[in-house]
């Protein structure tokens, strides 16, 4: 590791303490004259780091930059975000997890992103992913669960992510069954899971959890339209979140969630914060649209849904192509 990214490491860990020059040249093993070099360094890449006389050195909080440094330390988690990557810019964070995934990577790698040129949703549809807003992120996993359960790792991650924003930001964070996060009736996140299975059909190899969350203010970055169903944590609530901070606290609130796939137990949460239930709904099944009451989750993570004739069906996230609240 180099002088720079032991000093960025160092800031972090030191959270708001400032920590003079003299104390950095000792505990990164250089001269004072190094240090100044590679304040200068980071500050040439858009960190910002906060001096004050007899005092030294500090992370400042406004600075909007994603780091593996800048997320570490806030990680509680054993296994997930242990091994990070963190790119200025990528296709698709799935796309590349997925590659990462197929080369071997270990349980936990996880793949960050501070924009995406090609970022996708759910049924190939675009995640428009800028610069300095969102969070953008992909956590390899490797359970040993059997196929049948895999198809609540959508729902399992959705929970996690709003149970993060909600303890970051303070305000009610909601899930529109099954893949969005919503906040005051906009959506401020998707997640898009992708799977390989075993050979035998009988076991799942691994899964790509993908997890976009539009986190400062979108400005003009999303185009009319999009602006009408899609906003932000920041146009919500006022609230500026740390990007790395979330990360982190994404990463371990999956982590406790997942730990428990198989038992189910976030099924509750999940039906506390879901917003279909109780409205009626429009939903395309097989090609055909139907119109039904949404009137709970059932224990798979299906929709159950009570057409007029009073038949009640439960729809599977890969059954249902789109969910919504109805016009009617």
């Amino acid at each position: 590791m180099n002088v720079k990214n032991q000093l960025l490491t160092t800031l972090a860990n030191a959270g708001d303490e400032y920590i003079s020059g003299a104390a950095l040249a000792s505990q990164l093993g250089v001269s004072r004259n190094a240090v100044w070099k590679a304040v200068k360094s980071l500050e040439a890449e858009g960190y910002v780091i906060q001096s004050a006389a007899s005092r030294g050195y500090r992370l400042g909080t406004e600075s909007n930059r994603l780091a593996e440094e800048l997320i570490l330390p806030f990680l509680r988690t054993e296994a997930l975000g242990r091994k990070l990557h963190v790119f200025d810019e990528l296709g698709s964070t799935n796309s590349t997890a997925k590659e990462l995934a197929s080369s071997g990577a270990s349980h936990g790698t996880t793949v960050v992103a501070d924009m995406q040129t090609a970022g996708r949703g759910r049924l190939g549809r675009s995640f428009v992913s800028p610069s300095g807003k969102g969070l953008y992120m992909s956590v390899i996993i490797r359970p040993d669960i059997a196929v049948e359960t895999a198809s609540l790792i959508t729902s399992a991650a959705a929970c996690a992510a709003a149970e993060a924003a909600e303890k970051l930001c303070g305000a009610d964070v909601h899930i529109k069954w099954v893949n969005d996060l919503y906040l005051n009736g906009k959506k401020i996140c998707g997640i898009l899971t992708e799977a390989s299975l075993g050979m035998e059909m009988r076991t799942l190899d691994y899964a790509v959890i993908g997890i976009g969350v539009n986190v400062r203010r979108v400005g003009e970055s999303f185009g009319s339209e999009l602006s009408l169903r899609a906003t932000s944590i920041e146009d919500e609530t006022g609230v500026r979140l740390n990007r790395n901070k979330l990360c982190a606290e994404i990463l371990n609130s999956l982590e406790a969630v997942l730990s428990s796939l198989s038992e189910r137990r976030f099924l509750g949460e999940y039906r506390r914060r879901e917003l279909l239930t109780g409205n009626m709904i429009t939903a395309s099944v097989g090609g055909e649209t139907i119109y039904a009451k949404a009137i709970g989750i059932d224990d798979n993570a299906n929709l159950i849904a009570e057409l007029p004739d009073g038949t009640v069906r439960h729809l599977s996230s890969g059954e249902a192509n789109l969910c919504r609240v109805s016009d009617t």
